[in-house]
């Protein structure tokens, strides 16, 4: 029995060292590729370790390289070299995507690449070497080739190997580690493998090969076809909207008939910036002044996705969330939306968007037409010379200067209007606004000398330097251009009718770790405070999404307007509640929104992410974990509370992306008919 058993062992062992010899180039490509999408959650998501994406991914690279096999052994290396490539690309792009935007590239994305040039320095300033190992992968490969073809290796295979044989083993391994892998898989995981929302969830459960071979399809999918689901789509609109309970009036209804409004985009601009000081100055003195002189929406989210400023635009105008693949603004402006501008068009309004930049960059010069902007005034309708640029175009004291004298002209010239200003000074990179600011994040402490006792002041840059530091002083920058921009307006003739809306469009997009320098940094140090030390603050997952929220400032020079826009509102409050609230205060409703006036849903509200991720003001659900976190841990909450939440979310952003990818609104009227 025992000499059996070390017979049988040395068998095993014989054919184990017999395919890893004659097996070598596809090792290579097998370890290179599995390495590389490793590395990619690794550094990414950070889930090396789980072994379901592993399998998953594991599964793919067995299959596509079984096909290798029917290749004879000397041209087996041109189809794995390929692959290797492939394989490289993918993990390069998802590793800086990541990095930019905390999610996953889609092949719907593709139709924005157009927008990279504009805003390059923002991508290198986020760059990390980690993002770019991967070039040396298909280098190693080929290196392993041509030391194999050095030697006998590839003339020895050709006498020996059985493709076919080869192929359909490998193949059946493949089959067998996405068998066990899709076997384990809950109805949860199909489901957001089939919608594809939530990216960083797949790849976290699927892997990064199966993310994109997924996200291929569903991009193509459309594209084959332009009636493709269009029935189902349309049935499930149709119901949607035919169950939305009628619209209510409240005490806002009507309120802003016969005056202008103006959206004022702010660029990057957070709420947590408000409450900051430092050396005796405020970071954002005249945005607190604004606040405190308005109606200041204190817990507003945007909900953008990879289209970031164009998605808050399009979001903000229509009620809907952005498209889950690609960007509305590029893959999808043509199609049929109803807006604020165009329902204020009807009521004799004229409208216009102005932005310190080219009218090309996120195909506003497509996109703003299709919104209904009648009047589109960027870069070349401003005077201004190099030195007036700061970061992607005109800096923020010299486009507000000139672009209320163009409103000055409009508001002389028609009855009504309505319009969107775009800055731009506090975009990414923060270190270019940053050198115009005079906000000082010194910090000066003492400091004794160990052997003399002799005490020295010493001033530290530690929080200046860091990113979070150079946002702070950006945003500084951008704030004094707005107290610019106040001056102007409350020192005109002009705008006595008009109520402003100032908004951030979304966050800056710092890491969680970025972000810690600000509760965390020793200042004398430099170090981080670890939760051992008595100074350390918490900040963790859920503290980070929260403090994403964005200033919402109603705001008037008009006195009967200033009687109505006051104080703090402090409803949990989406983007796409914006559109319902301010058509009603004209007396207008749009019934195909999948968000609802404030006023109305107020502490009941729900705010969507486009990764399904869900605020409200008792919860905050993590949509890739199935995890939340209350607010108050005393409240008792329904057993299927986070249940409906799920599946009322899952429906708004369904019936949202059908409207912008099947155009449904091209077959009703605005007036809900």
């Amino acid at each position: 029995m025992k000499e059996q058993i070390q017979k049988l062992f040395k068998t095993i062992k014989k054919n184990i060292v017999e395919y890893i010899i004659t097996n070598r180039l596809f090792l290579s490509y097998l370890l290179i590729s599995i390495i590389g999408t490793v590395l990619v959650r690794n550094f990414t998501i950070g889930n090396a370790f789980n072994y379901k994406p592993f399998l998953t991914d594991l599964g793919l690279i067995l299959l596509i390289g079984s096909f290798g096999y029917l290749f004879k052994p000397r041209n087996q290396f041109k189809y794995y070299f390929t692959w290797v490539i492939i394989f490289t690309v993918l993990n390069v792009i998802s590793s800086i995507y990541y990095t930019f935007y905390t999610s996953f590239a889609s092949f719907g994305d593709l139709a924005t690449v157009g927008q990279v040039e504009t805003v390059t320095d923002s991508i290198f300033d986020k760059l990390r070497i980690i993002d770019l190992m991967y070039i040396v992968f298909p280098f190693i490969f080929y290196f392993i080739h041509k030391r194999l073809a050095s030697t006998t290796y590839y003339f020895f295979l050709d006498k020996i190997e059985k493709g076919k044989k080869m192929m359909a083993a490998t193949l059946i391994m493949g089959a067998l580690a996405l068998g066990y892998s899709f076997g384990v898989a809950t109805g949860t995981d199909y489901s957001r493998l089939a919608k594809q929302w939530n990216r960083v969830y797949i790849v976290e459960r699927f892997g990064i090969i199966m993310y994109q071979l997924n996200d291929l399809a569903q991009s193509l999918t459309p594209k084959i076809s332009s009636l493709f689901g269009y029935d189902e789509a349309k049935a499930a609109f149709t119901e949607y909207f035919n169950q939305k309970p009628a619209h209510e009036n409240n005490k806002y209804t009507g309120v802003l008939k016969g005056y202008n409004i103006i959206f004022i985009h702010m660029e990057s601009m957070q709420t947590f910036l408000m409450d900051l000081s430092y050396n005796g100055q405020e970071v954002t003195p005249n945005l607190n002044k604004l606040a405190k002189e308005g109606m200041f929406f204190k817990n507003f989210y945007p909900q953008v996705s990879t289209g970031t400023s164009s998605d808050s635009e399009f979001t903000l105008l229509t009620g809907l969330m952005p498209a889950a693949s690609g960007t509305v603004f590029v893959s999808y402006y043509d199609r049929n939306y109803f807006t604020i501008p165009k329902y204020l068009k009807n009521e004799g309004y004229h409208t216009f968007s102005t932005h310190g930049n080219y009218l090309s960059m996120w195909n506003r010069n497509k996109a703003h037409p299709s919104l209904g902007y009648d009047e589109m005034l960027f870069e070349e309708s401003y005077e201004y010379t190099d030195e007036d640029v700061v970061n992607l175009g005109i800096n923020d004291y010299r486009f507000f200067e000139q672009a209320l004298n163009k409103v000055s002209t409009i508001e002389g010239t028609y009855n009504n209007y309505m319009g969107t200003i775009i800055t731009l000074s506090n975009h990414s990179p923060f270190k270019i606004a940053a050198n115009f600011s005079d906000l000082d994040l010194t910090h000066t402490y003492e400091k004794v000398d160990e052997e003399t006792g002799v005490s020295t002041m010493e001033t530290s840059t530690y929080l200046a330097d860091s990113a979070v530091g150079k946002y702070m002083r950006s945003a500084n920058y951008a704030d004094g251009a707005l107290g610019e921009f106040l001056d102007i307006v409350k020192n005109s003739d002009s705008f006595n009718n008009t109520l402003f809306v100032f908004y951030g469009d979304h966050d800056a997009k710092l890491s969680r770790s970025e972000m810690n320098y600000l509760y965390n940094l020793n200042e004398e140090t430099g170090e981080i405070y670890e939760e051992k030390d008595e100074l350390y603050q918490d900040y963790d997952y859920y503290d980070h999404e929260l403090n994403k929220k964005t200033p919402l400032i109603m705001w008037s020079k008009n006195k009967d307007l200033q009687k109505i826009f006051k104080g703090e509102i402090d409803y949990t409050m989406g983007m796409y509640n914006v559109a319902p609230t301010i058509l009603n205060m004209f007396g207008l409703y749009n019934k195909y929104t999948v968000g609802d006036d404030i006023f109305n849903a107020k502490d009941n509200n729900m705010v969507i992410f486009p990764n399904g991720n869900i605020l409200t003001s008792h919860v905050y659900y993590n949509n890739s974990t199935g995890e939340y976190a209350k607010f108050n841990e005393s409240e008792t909450l329904p057993d299927d509370y986070i249940e409906k939440l799920v599946q009322e979310a899952d429906k708004k952003l369904e019936i949202s992306n059908s409207i912008i990818v099947h155009n449904l609104l091209d077959t009703v009227n605005m007036n809900g008919e």
